[in-house]
């Protein structure tokens, strides 16, 4: 696969007829990869009587995503791991361990910056972190926490971090900065369940409130295992909105197995799909295909994993698609929404670490 033609093209460039074939081609090739190169992976397939050639892309066969809390697939040598990633788990659960090469990690980091960039632009922006720097302790093993705000680093100028060791809001520390970037845009990255109890609930009980008219705000990792405290998209909106002035404030759908291939929320509300990542919706009875419009188990492709089979699993969540090609915001591929979990998955979300 021509890797460096592949992230030289935009994030949403792609109609359906293109792009299937590129999947259907590269999808193939990554599965051959990692049959032959990850034993585990292999056996799986020879057991299921995988074919080596994928006639389509939904045709790539599915690891559920909570294998890899079970088995430590890997593709490449140990001594080729650049960095171990953890995904989600609170005390007492499994987590995932996901192996990066230098080279896999390097492409997730680029189709990120990729995908940003159509929304921030190419301009690198003050960066508000809301969330503690004593996540990024260990940088060769840490959570999907740090890997995202790590991540979103790149797309920064100067960075702040909202809270301090005890995860209270630095509210002169963040005005300072404020101050310090008058008149520029401002980039504000988080998880959904930090911003609401640390930033948010922390302002409206202080009766304090931020002013950054400017700012767009990018969250994800959902409410997961603090359901019990959410709230609807249009009141997260809205309250922080109240709280600090922000009024561009998109959600992304993502996860530690693919890194790099998120899912942002468009200013019509919708998840896209990029040129390097994929969504089939399957029914939970025999996995065959839903129609549009039809709830099922997302399955998520990526043509990025070569140092682990992460290229086609399939998810604990649930979800809708919406339509491809044909958004307002004019972003080609496909477009869906998250409706839930798969009843009895495991309570996880990218704000994974987090006990406070």
């Amino acid at each position: 696969m021509d890797y460096d033609r592949l992230l030289q093209g935009r994030p949403y460039a792609l109609a359906r007829a293109e792009k299937r074939a590129l999947f259907t081609q590269g999808l193939s090739e990554l599965t051959r990869l990692h049959r032959d190169c990850c034993p585990e992976y292999g056996r799986l397939l020879d057991a299921l009587g995988t074919p080596e050639v994928l006639d389509a892309p939904e045709d790539a066969p599915m690891l559920p995503v909570g294998l890899f809390k079970e088995l430590a697939l890997r593709s490449i040598p140990e001594k080729q791991v650049f960095k171990t990633l953890t995904s989600s788990g609170t005390t007492g659960q499994r987590v995932s361990r996901i192996f990066l090469a230098a080279d896999t990690a390097a492409r997730q980091q680029q189709a990120l910056c990729h995908i940003m960039s159509d929304f921030l632009g190419e301009r690198r922006l003050p960066y508000l972190v809301l969330d503690s720097r004593k996540v990024l302790r260990d940088r060769t093993m840490f959570s999907a926490r740090g890997a995202g705000i790590l991540g979103f680093a790149l797309l920064g100028s100067r960075t702040c971090y909202a809270l301090d060791e005890n995860m209270e809001l630095d509210l002169d520390g963040v005005r300072a900065f404020l101050e310090r970037h008058r008149g520029e845009r401002i980039f504000l990255f988080g998880f959904t369940f930090m911003i609401w109890k640390h930033v948010i609930r922390a302002l409206e009980e202080a009766g304090e409130r931020l002013s950054i008219p400017d700012g767009i705000l990018v969250h994800g990792g959902g409410w997961k295992k603090l359901a019990g405290e959410a709230v609807s998209p249009e009141e997260f909106k809205a309250r922080v909105a109240a709280a600090t002035g922000v009024e561009q404030v998109y959600n992304y759908y993502g996860m530690a197995e693919q890194t790099g291939c998120i899912y942002m929320e468009c200013p019509c509300g919708h998840l896209h799909a990029s040129v390097w990542s994929d969504v089939v919706v399957r029914r939970s009875g025999d996995f065959s295909l839903c129609e549009p419009g039809e709830e099922g188990v997302l399955q998520v492709l990526s043509l990025l994993p070569r140092s682990y089979p992460g290229h086609s699993l399939l998810t604990e969540d649930l979800g809708v698609l919406l339509g491809e090609d044909d958004c307002p915001c004019g972003r080609l591929g496909k477009y869906f929404r998250v409706t839930g979990r798969v009843p009895r998955a495991e309570v996880r979300g990218c704000s994974d670490t987090y006990e406070g």
